[in-house]
């Protein structure tokens, strides 16, 4: 149930969120932010999660969950009087917490599962040596965000076996199914997700191919509140239109002043003016002559 928050809730709600609110809501062009007050977790409801999934909460998202149960804050842009979704941020609750890898693609008997495509070879990349999640037992990995079907961000148990490690990291999941590491900690990918305003496909900015153009568009527009500049490459800018907000955004009242030009001498008439001056300059020059 979306709610607007009271101002009695107010102050809880702008340390929940960082501040963000207040710099939406003077950025040019935003029309609407709205932020969904969700009830905080049941504790039995956290401890039923880990007894069946076999896995202890990382302590800052058990703590994140006993304060709201989930999050979910979105905000559009006004375009021809018309607010269009832009940006969101999304944490699933306890209950949409599932289990990724667990589960056949197609109720048909033997489909293929994600764990079907798990191949070796992928360890002869490992330059950066940082392992990789595994679809198989070997990890478990929970869905955080669904990205808008942009890919997923996901909790991750890299290592299941023999018992669940309760080391996690937070990971980024693209739609080809590339594996890309983003934190260590939750809270740190929380404040990702803020500090990037939820803007279309921002996690790309932590891959090696970087947004689209069009999500780069969005991007300097509205600038991420992030020190790492460096996830918009400079080469990458110049093929991109820098758009000024205040310009794009700007009253259309006035009204347009038209310059009007001189009327335009046909041409037949500007021959016979031409042909009348040379006359006149060749009599002109006879007379001289005669003189």
């Amino acid at each position: 149930m979306e709610e607007k928050p009271s101002a009695s809730i107010k102050p809880h709600l702008d340390k929940l969120t960082l501040g963000v609110t207040r710099i939406l809501e003077t950025s040019p062009g935003v029309a609407e932010v709205t932020f969904v007050e969700k009830e905080p977790a049941e504790r039995h409801t956290i401890i039923s999660w880990e007894q069946k999934n076999s896995c202890v909460l990382p302590e800052d998202l058990k703590n994140f969950y006993l304060m709201t149960d989930g999050f979910q804050m979105t905000w559009s842009v006004k375009t021809d009087d018309t607010p269009m979704p832009l940006g969101s941020m999304v944490i699933n609750s306890v209950s949409k917490l599932c289990r990724l890898g667990g589960s056949s693609m197609y109720t048909l008997p033997n489909a293929p599962t994600l764990a079907d495509l798990e191949d070796d070879t992928d360890e002869e990349g490992n330059g950066d040596k940082l392992e990789k999640p595994h679809f198989d037992s070997r990890s478990l990995i929970f869905e955080l965000d669904p990205c808008n079907g942009n890919g997923k961000v996901c909790l991750v148990y890299k290592h299941a076996k023999p018992v669940v490690s309760p080391d996690t990291e937070i990971w980024f999941l693209d739609r080809a199914l590339y594996w890309h590491f983003l934190t260590k900690t939750f809270t740190a990918y929380y404040r990702l997700l803020i500090t990037h305003l939820g803007l279309p496909q921002w996690q790309y900015a932590f891959t090696s191919y970087g947004v689209s153009p069009q999500a780069k568009q969005w991007f300097n527009m509205y600038k991420p509140i992030t020190i790492n500049t460096a996830l918009l490459s400079e080469e990458a800018d110049s093929f991109v239109n820098k758009l000024d907000p205040n310009k794009v955004f700007k009253s259309k009242n006035k009204t347009a002043v038209m310059k009007k030009k001189p009327p335009s001498q046909p041409a037949g008439s500007q021959k016979s003016h031409m042909s009348m001056t040379s006359t006149k300059t060749s009599s002109l020059a006879g007379n001289s002559s005669r003189k």
